[in-house]
């Protein structure tokens, strides 16, 4: 599928020209550039730094709802994007504009001097530019990959240091123990400075809290320290001192419950008054986060679904740990309305394709693989095979409009359409349509 969207943003464009997207965990480059911008990173509001394998985006989003419905400005810096390259980079709430992304580039490619780095380091250089340049009262930082040698990595004091659950992803990257995977995550605790973890794995766990006792930060675990849990369709928070009664999680899923108890965690360790239970209501009520089980209601394909009275939804999530919290979350929506669950997938070859459907093994889903615009991307007949090991039906379709109209077929009551297996899939679904970007 040839996107022109896509194509047409130039700022992806003029930075691909110069600089290759091959990821080199390493921190000096992007060091040596902020040093030569005149170290923008060392006059930013307070930051929160993120890191983990699963739930990085949606604990960024209920932090920034949080801080926002108490009426802070927040800088954020996350990825990928889905649609266009200015997702990456929320100037005091706002995306940067192409203009601002102009004048950055020129001024970041300027300070570089035709020396090495990398897409990732310069987008990184970029964002932390723009936000040393804009008041605010917050910055978010969510990790690109891993978290000790990640680019993002150059905060000596962060606020808060935040890890969501680690579990097994880019493992040849970071792996393939899960004690490396998570000894890399926890790069982003500091000395003294205060580290909110969610639940972990036994091994994970360990690595996690070794790393904090050894610099000695403050930990707050989940199910040890505070804790989060769903209760008569509420979000309940236990902290040391006292119990926080909110309202659901705006994003759909029970592990969403967990994203935003830790969100919350990590929003009361800032110790800023103006994070009351008021804002925090808000916040995890309010937030917004594209492609994490998203009900699609606009767009080319959701007329196609509604037309037929099926309704689609959009995840973004890849590895086994992501397959399990929506396979959950689609037997929310199955029990809640029971009709047939369609999955349309497509996934990176690299990735675990058959840990991604085992968990939907209860639910008996069909599956309809495809692919996407990616010379990385798994063919079809590799992901229909994966599906069928776990004992799913499974075929092959050419696009991800196929799979909406091939689930859309025959004469049974009108599926539960759920386009799945990867962020860079879900930015093509969503790029369809401008009523669908991103904003």
């Amino acid at each position: 599928m040839y996107d022109p969207i896509r194509a047409s943003d130039q700022a992806i464009l003029r930075l691909r020209a110069n600089h290759p997207s091959l990821i080199d965990l390493t921190t000096g480059r992007v060091e040596r550039l902020l040093h030569a911008l005149g170290d923008p990173h060392l006059r930013l509001p307070p930051v929160i730094h993120v890191a983990g394998t699963n739930g990085k985006g949606s604990t960024v989003a209920y932090l920034r709802a949080i801080a926002e419905a108490a009426g802070l400005r927040v800088h954020a810096i996350t990825s990928p994007h889905l649609v266009r390259f200015a997702e990456r980079i929320r100037v005091a709430g706002t995306l940067i504009s192409d203009a601002r992304l102009d004048e950055l580039i020129d001024k970041v490619e300027a300070a570089n001097a035709g020396q090495p780095i990398s897409f990732f380091e310069i987008t990184t250089v970029l964002a932390l530019q723009a936000f040393a340049e804009t008041p605010a009262d917050l910055c978010i930082v969510e990790v690109g990959l891993g978290g000790r040698f990640d680019a993002t990595n150059v905060f000596a004091a962060p606020a808060v240091s935040v890890i969501t659950p680690v579990d097994y992803d880019h493992l040849e990257m970071l792996g393939p123990e899960l004690s490396k995977i998570a000894w890399e995550k926890a790069g982003i605790i500091k000395p003294g400075r205060p580290v909110v973890v969610a639940r972990q794995m036994e091994e994970a766990e360990a690595v996690i809290l070794k790393e904090a006792e050894l610099l000695g930060a403050p930990l707050r675990l989940m199910g040890r320290d505070f804790d989060a849990w769903e209760e008569r369709g509420r979000l309940l928070v236990q902290t040391e001192d006292r119990l926080y009664d909110l309202p659901a999680p705006s994003l759909f899923g029970g592990h969403q419950f967990a994203n935003a108890g830790l969100a919350v965690a990590a929003a009361l360790a800032l110790e800023n008054p103006r994070l009351d239970e008021a804002a925090l209501a808000r916040g995890v009520a309010g937030a917004v986060w594209p492609a994490r089980f998203q009900r699609l209601t606009a767009g080319p394909l959701a007329q196609i679904a509604a037309e037929r009275g099926a309704d689609l939804w959009l995840d973004g999530g890849h590895n086994p740990h992501a397959g399990k919290a929506l396979a959950e979350a689609a037997g929310r929506l199955v029990a809640r309305d029971p009709r047939p669950l369609v999955l349309v997938a497509a996934m990176f070859a690299r990735k675990d394709a058959a840990g991604f459907f085992a968990p939907f093994a209860g639910l008996k889903p069909q599956v309809l693989a495809t692919t996407f615009e990616s010379p990385n991307a798994a063919s079809p007949e590799a992901i229909a095979e994966a599906a069928r090991q776990g004992g799913l039906l499974a075929e092959t379709v050419a696009d991800a409009e196929a799979g909406v109209r091939r689930a859309l077929e025959g004469d049974g009551p009108p599926p539960h359409i759920l386009i799945c297996g990867g962020l860079h899939f879900a930015g093509e679904v969503l790029a369809l349509s401008p009523e669908t970007w991103p904003t």
